[in-house]
């Protein structure tokens, strides 16, 4: 098998070796990085580290590690190993705390350094959730941000979904082996978003995904971005860790509210009440984000629907977010019920309200 340009290079190899030693992380890295010019100097000039633990384990590579990265590499061509010094490593996620000596790709490794938005949220979330993630990205991508998630399901795979409907870049940060793909009902979206965009992880391949792996790729999803979206996230999700590392990484973190009534927002109300900015609409993010990436990031255009809603719009005065049932419509706006029947579909089209069991119906 053909193997692609620069796979096994001298440095990669050198970075590999460093990567797969124990307890050597990217503090380490910085700190002999200081001293020696590169990966593969640290190696050849080993006798000189003054820690004797760390120079008799860099004197044992672990081979057959490094061997399965590189076959994994020449396997195919869209395969990528990108290391801490390598001019394809993103420039944001080097100012992390601990930003992954190597990371894996499935895809395109330039779409890593372009200006990104994660968004992220509940596993389990409501229909109307799921589609303002996929609406939010969607909008979100036609103005220049590569949407980057977890491909978990729920929230995560709307989201790449929406950017994938943009024709837009995606990227997928995963906490397994890029041939460990999970979870496996997701396979065929990963399998898409190579092709427009990037499946990454730093994990090897042949790693599990063991529930340990998940708040490390956290870090890497808000470690990427310039913020975080946060869509429907319990009070106690993993969502909520992405978001406080969003924050201690100096990132933008934003959270849609909803109903006091739906126990999947508590979070999202949490992070506004902590300080996060409260989103309404795509406009309200890219106005944010508009003096930090100027002319990268393109102001979205206005929605059809919403010029041409003023027939409309004045039944929304008497639906809120609690639910309510259309005899009681009918009843507080004074019209006729074929009337209120054609309001409630048209504005359930344009997305402003949801229908729910039971004939009754509330704000989206």
């Amino acid at each position: 098998m053909m193997t692609p340009q620069g796979c096994g290079s001298k440095e990669l190899i050198a970075w590999l070796t460093l990567f797969h030693t124990p307890r050597f992380g990217p503090k380490t890295a910085e700190k002999l990085l200081q001293h020696f010019s590169s990966a593969s100097e640290i190696l050849e000039y080993r006798h000189e580290i003054s820690s004797k633990t760390l120079r008799d384990a860099l004197a044992q590579p672990k081979q057959q590690a490094i061997d399965n990265d590189l076959s994994w590499l020449a396997s195919n061509e869209s395969h990528h190993i990108i290391h801490f010094a390598d001019p394809d490593y993103p420039p944001l996620l080097k100012t992390i705390n601990d930003p992954p000596l190597v990371i894996y790709v499935n895809g395109d490794p330039h779409c890593l350094s372009l200006p990104q938005l994660g968004i992220v949220g509940s596993r389990n979330p409501s229909a109307s959730g799921l589609e303002t993630a996929h609406d939010f990205a969607l909008e979100l991508a036609k103005c220049g941000l590569t949407i980057n998630s977890g491909l978990a399901l729920g929230i995560d795979a709307a989201a790449h979904t929406g950017a994938l409907h943009a024709e837009a870049k995606t990227v997928a940060v995963i906490g397994s082996g890029l041939d460990m793909l999970y979870p496996t009902k997701n396979i065929r979206l990963a399998r898409r978003i190579s092709q427009q965009g990037a499946v990454i992880s730093e994990f090897p391949p042949g790693s599990t995904p063991v529930a340990a792996n998940f708040p490390r790729r956290n870090r890497i999803i808000s470690g990427l971005s310039v913020g975080i979206l946060v869509i429907e996230a319990a009070f106690r999700s993993g969502s909520l860790i992405t978001a406080r590392l969003a924050a201690e990484q100096g990132r933008e973190v934003f959270a849609i509210p909803g109903s006091i009534h739906n126990p999947m927002v508590r979070g999202n109300h949490r992070l506004i009440r902590d300080g996060a900015c409260l989103v309404e609409s795509s406009h309200d993010i890219v106005s944010e984000l508009a003096s930090l990436l100027g002319s990268l990031i393109i102001p979205p255009k206005p929605n059809k629907n919403e010029a041409s809603s003023s027939n409309i719009e004045p039944l929304m005065d008497f639906i809120d977010h609690d639910p309510v049932d259309i005899d009681t419509l009918i009843y507080r706006c004074g019209l006729t019920a074929e009337q209120v029947s054609a309001m409630l579909s048209s504005l359930e089209i344009q997305g402003s309200i949801v229908a729910l069991p039971g004939g009754r119906y509330c704000r989206s």
